[in-house]
């Protein structure tokens, strides 16, 4: 995103679209974001979970990987991916059709917020929130997004045959810091053990945003 304040953006806003992903956990869809001042980078996204009954239901996530993170929001607790940071996350029923979309923003100093937001019911939930050390600043214009096959993060050899088809739509970021923006998403690419082994494609939709699957 350009035109980014020297200080940082104040919110950022992902747009993530499930419609087409396969209703099962282990896929992970996410943004990531770093904060100026820090080393670390937080992460927010979606995980599809299986269905109950007729009922449907997603995972959202909120994360820090910055070290020396706190937190008292019982939706969080210490570390991220066995390391420093806090890990914020919140199972809910919700419609795989509607773009929902995952805003980070700062409340008071250095503490963030991070809210779901379904663009068709208007509802929001709280993800979690987080304090970052004394210092960090606001985030940074640029960083990257992943799909991600997590269980593949036991350290055993990647069974890239076994992953199952699933897609999701990424949205165009934005962001309300004055003078900011606007944002954009640039192509997607294949990374790790399972690069050109797993039937991925990605096309450009309306406006930027981006359709990546596993087919």
């Amino acid at each position: 995103m350009p035109n980014v304040p020297v200080h940082g953006l104040r919110d950022i806003t992902f747009p993530i679209s499930m419609k087409d992903a396969i209703h099962e956990e282990g896929w992970y869809f996410a943004q990531d974001f770093q904060f100026i001042g820090t080393s670390g980078v937080g992460y927010t996204g979606l995980q599809p979970r299986p269905d109950v009954g007729s009922e449907t239901f997603i995972h959202a996530v909120f994360s820090s990987f910055v070290n020396g993170s706190i937190s008292q929001d019982a939706n969080c607790h210490d570390g991220a991916d066995d390391g420093p940071g806090v890990s914020c996350a919140v199972d809910l029923p919700g419609n795989y059709s509607n773009m929902y979309h995952l805003r980070v923003q700062n409340t008071r100093d250095t503490t963030w917020n991070g809210t779901l937001i379904d663009t068709v019911t208007g509802v929001e939930t709280h993800i979690g929130s987080y304090t970052l050390p004394t210092g960090s600043l606001g985030i940074q214009g640029t960083q990257v997004g992943f799909v991600e096959w997590w269980p593949f993060n036991n350290g055993l050899p990647a069974t890239c045959d076994s992953l199952s088809q699933t897609s999701v739509i990424f949205g165009v970021p934005t962001t309300s810091t004055e003078g900011a923006g606007p944002g954009e998403l640039k192509n997607a690419y294949e990374v790790y053990d399972c690069a050109g082994k797993q039937g991925f494609k990605s096309q450009r939709l309306s406006d930027g945003v981006e359709n990546v699957a596993i087919v």
